[in-house]
């Protein structure tokens, strides 16, 4: 199955397109999705189908359903893939001005204010006629990774501006947008577009993690975070980020490295400040708990004694 369209052009095999479902959905709503997919494609259910279409049902079954399916429905795979996933977005949003859009439904989402309703609204369509023509099931798929990959553009330029829009134009008006940009790129009021999308991509990083703190879910806010880290490791604002959600997760340890991290990259940074205060606080009240003798010392030392230790 050739596809080259959406997130499919850029390397990516978009497990969500092939479902059907959205980028959004949770594993409840993947598992739903995938289960109406396979009986569709059973044997069972294409009793009147010539044996090559149920070959080829097998296939799509075999190849592409069920990899999706294994790749959304576990949490480690499904975090991994949700953090390439957002990279492809920032990717298609550097390269919006090359990309040409070729359906209705993603020229609109471009546009629109409403990105979520109008996504959500055009996805349903698309889904609903997926796997009901064999045949066409490659150009629904490739046209709901479109949609996808727009979705995607629109988060990351926060859908508030023009500039996260990607270019909806066609193949014989491409020269012209060519010339058009690289005559904006000479003039000064262009050469700033780009610095409010470097901050808005770390706060959306610094968000979702502030997400995962509220619910408790440090290891995910961990992972939020140094991924951000990973193309921005000068961010002092991640940095205390993460040295909190380390320190709330009782990791003192890394707390400690990223608060300083952060402190050295900007010292009126007043989460790390505060938390450096909460971390020789915690220091100094371990101290009497594991100090009850010479000998009792030495044998809860280690990332035990910042807590005292626990007698069994």
């Amino acid at each position: 199955m050739n596809i080259d369209q959406g997130l499919f052009r850029l390397d990516f095999i978009d497990h969500h397109a092939v479902l059907g479902i959205s980028i959004e959905a949770d594993a409840k709503q993947v598992r739903k999705r995938y289960l109406k997919i396979a009986r569709k494609l059973h044997p069972d259910s294409l009793r009147a189908a010539s044996p090559e279409e149920k070959k080829q049902a097998s296939e799509l079954l075999s190849k592409f359903v069920n990899p999706a399916y294994e790749k959304l429905s576990q949490e480690k795979e499904s975090t991994e893939y949700g953090i390439f996933l957002r990279l492809k977005g920032q990717q298609a949003t550097q390269q919006q001005d090359t990309i040409l859009l070729s359906t209705a439904a993603a020229r609109e989402l471009a546009g629109t204010p409403n990105i979520y309703s109008a996504y959500n609204s055009a996805l349903k369509k698309l889904a609903e006629i997926q796997y009901e023509s064999l045949e066409q099931v490659p150009v629904v798929i490739g046209q709901i990774s479109e949609l996808n990959m727009v979705y995607l553009m629109r988060k990351v330029g926060s859908g508030a501006t023009s500039e996260s829009r990607p270019a909806v134009a066609s193949a014989s008006s491409t020269k012209a947008d060519e010339q058009s940009a690289a005559g904006a790129d000479a003039s000064a009021p262009q050469s700033t577009a780009s610095p409010p999308k470097r901050v808005t991509v770390i706060e959306s990083y610094i968000n979702r993690a502030k997400e995962f703190e509220i619910k408790k879910n440090y290891s995910k806010a961990i992972l939020e975070l140094r991924e951000a880290l990973q193309s921005h490791p000068k961010n002092a604002a991640c940095h205390s980020q993460l040295a909190n959600v380390y320190f709330k997760s009782g990791q003192a340890t890394m707390a400690k490295i990223h608060c300083n991290k952060a402190l050295d990259l900007n010292p009126n940074d007043q989460l790390a400040s505060l938390l450096k205060q909460s971390l020789e606080r915690a220091g100094q009240k371990g101290t009497p708990k594991k100090s009850g003798g010479q000998k009792d010392s030495q044998s809860k030392g280690g990332l035990f004694g910042l807590f005292g230790g626990k007698k069994k």
